[in-house]
């Protein structure tokens, strides 16, 4: 097993959906598909994670509950990455495997920050079809990545990066412009 890329792929995909990541990496364990960790393909906890990310389902689609959702898990989805690159680590024989686990919190929180910044450029739209519209994108890329890290995890992880740097990039453009316009808002409501 190939410990930093997957470290790097999952703990992306954990940034955006940790429940989804866990869900999909012990369900392919249960079926075969990968070599996953033992602690995912549990019964106990494949059904919590489940519930949870049903919960997820529904709260990411509501503009603002999505942000509320987000901000309670800023210390929960990189918590869960950082267990996820431990157990895929497993007993590290080297130094790179315990440096390449401990990454997948790291690359996690990154990732739901910037999910998080362009969550709330997103909610600025009156409108809930764009924030329907992105939290598909974002589960469809979670899946997509998860499937992808356990089959090839160094293309898994330079996309997981390359996804990382323009999502942080876009979601500070974003916010910039939405705090500039505000300011002339504000500008305009003084005069």
């Amino acid at each position: 097993m190939e410990t930093l890329p997957l470290s790097i792929a999952n703990g992306w995909a954990s940034g955006i959906s940790a429940y989804a990541v866990v869900l999909i990496a012990g369900i392919l364990g249960r079926v075969g598909y990968a070599d996953t960790p033992d602690a995912l393909q549990r019964t106990d906890v494949m059904v919590f994670v489940g519930i949870l990310l049903a919960v997820e389902f529904v709260a990411d689609k509501i503009p603002y509950v999505d942000s509320v959702w987000d901000s309670i898990h800023t210390v929960i989805r990189p918590t869960i990455a950082a267990i996820i690159g431990y157990l895929i680590a497993g007993d590290a024989a080297t130094l790179d495997q315990a440096v390449g686990a401990s990454s997948s919190g790291i690359t996690a929180l990154l990732s739901h920050l910037a999910k998080g910044g362009l969550r709330l450029a997103v909610n600025t739209s009156p409108e809930p079809v764009t924030n329907i519209g992105t939290s598909l994108a974002e589960d469809g890329a979670v899946v997509g990545m998860t499937l992808l890290a356990w089959q090839l995890p160094w293309v898994a992880a330079s996309l997981a990066l390359t996804l990382l740097v323009l999502g942080l990039g876009l979601a500070v453009f974003l916010l910039s412009r939405i705090r500039r316009g505000l300011a002339r808002l504000r500008q305009r409501r003084s005069i």
